[in-house]
């Protein structure tokens, strides 16, 4: 099980900002559990613990364990999904890399706007390491899902609309991603690999991929 928190779709490794806030509210949330289901272990052994002292108040139950106990702690959990999730809101940074990904049955096409000349990959997407990017999803045919597990959030991918999500890559590397919305038959091969790049290397990439001037692509 713990051999999992490592593996290339993890959401328990995070490699980017938005995955460590994600991560960060997962292990809050589990935390919250272990607290919810020691409480209710121990108001179900209660009654044998102090069987010699007379069973316990039922208003002590009903109030303290009924309503003071999951209140608390659930408002805890509402108060710090707030404030944790609203740091995956985006800020208006500047310099903010655009990417436009369509889904279609089964794989994903990746279109680089900023990038004049860049042709579009098929599958991988190149980004540049420690740079926040946007990537502007949609779909040709039906309902998919952008999901890169260590970068950040899932995204839907609706035909005829555009979903926007901000993620940011803090090292370089290559990092999986996958469509996480049942799409067909091939839906369990429709993945991508996302290559965050050094700055230079990303410079490098660009140079490579566009076209020479005069020449069409």
């Amino acid at each position: 099980m713990l051999g999992g928190c490592e593996a290339p779709l993890s959401t328990l490794a995070p490699a980017g900002e938005a995955a460590h806030v994600i991560a960060l509210l997962w292990w809050v949330m589990l935390a919250g559990a272990v607290v919810i289901f020691v409480g209710v272990v121990g108001a179900a052994l209660l009654p044998l613990v102090t069987r010699r002292l007379g069973p316990p108040s039922e208003r002590v139950m009903l109030v303290g364990g009924g309503l003071v106990f999951p209140g608390v702690v659930l408002l805890a959990l509402l108060v710090a999904a707030l404030i944790i999730g609203d740091r995956l809101s985006p800020r208006g940074e500047p310099d903010v890399l655009r990417i436009e990904a369509e889904a279609h049955r089964w794989a994903w096409t990746f279109r680089y706007p900023d990038q004049p000349g860049a042709p579009s990959t098929e599958g991988v997407l190149h980004v540049p390491a420690g740079r926040p990017f946007e990537v502007h999803v949609t779909s040709r045919d039906v309902i998919h899902s952008f999901w890169a597990p260590r970068l950040g959030g899932k995204i839907d991918a609706i035909p005829g609309h555009v979903n926007v999500i901000r993620l940011q890559a803090d090292a370089p590397g290559v990092y999986r991603g996958q469509c996480a919305e049942f799409c067909g038959g091939g839906h369990a091969a429709m993945g991508f690999v996302l290559h965050a790049h050094s700055a230079e290397d990303y410079g490098a990439w660009m140079a490579d991929a566009s076209p020479a001037p005069g020449v069409s692509q």
